[in-house]
């Protein structure tokens, strides 16, 4: 484990040692034309299947789309935002969560906390390929439901996700080209609290 990283970027100095991976991913928006490889989409999801989950119970739907005509119907359902930038991506995914354990239909009080272990190691093996992700909280969470036959009841459709090769930063909107750099953190003593120290306020 390295005691130290190069700085690459503002705000991407880690406050302990830690592997390059963590501070080395980051969310952008530009994104190349470049299809990505099957081999690594199976890498990317082969991933994700191993993250953890309450009684294995693996909770987590990646629905995915590369080909011209998926695509098309995949970014109609971003909001308009999203679209002006992650339309450049020539992978989009959606992400659901089944709301009931598979062994005994009990709601399942953690399926979104699962899956987002499963979208993290998603990332971590995209970032491991050469890849990019950004995930996008902007989705029309009902046109999803409906266009991919999800019962509200027992799905939650929880993001998107764009994935594909870095691109040049020139291709976004004038407003966003400013923002393409990686992001700082909180310290981290502020989400690390030992003890039974209550948060003031």
């Amino acid at each position: 484990m390295p005691a130290s990283l190069p700085v690459t970027a503002p705000g991407r100095v880690p406050d302990a040692a830690v592997d390059p991976v963590f501070p080395g991913r980051w969310s952008p928006r530009a994104f190349s034309p470049r299809a990505v490889p099957a081999e690594a989409l199976d890498s990317i999801f082969e991933a994700a299947r191993w993250a953890p989950s309450s009684f294995n119970d693996q909770p987590w739907l990646f629905f995915f789309a590369r080909q011209p005509e998926d695509l098309a119907r995949f970014r109609g359902w971003l909001h308009e935002f999203n679209q002006s930038w992650a339309n450049q991506a020539p992978v989009l995914i959606f992400v659901a969560a089944r709301r009931h354990f598979a062994h005994n239909g009990t709601p399942n009080r953690v399926a979104v906390f699962d899956s987002g272990a499963a979208w993290m190691s998603l990332a971590l093996q995209a970032h491991e390929l050469g890849l990019v992700t950004h995930g996008m909280a902007g989705i029309d969470v009902e046109k999803v439901h409906r266009e991919l036959g999800l019962s509200p009841e027992q799905y939650e459709v929880i993001a998107a996700i764009a994935l594909g090769y870095p691109g040049d930063p020139a291709t976004l909107p004038e407003q966003l080209r400013e923002r393409e750099v990686p992001s700082g953190r909180k310290p981290r003593a502020e989400i690390a609290i030992e003890g039974n120290r209550k948060l003031a306020g």
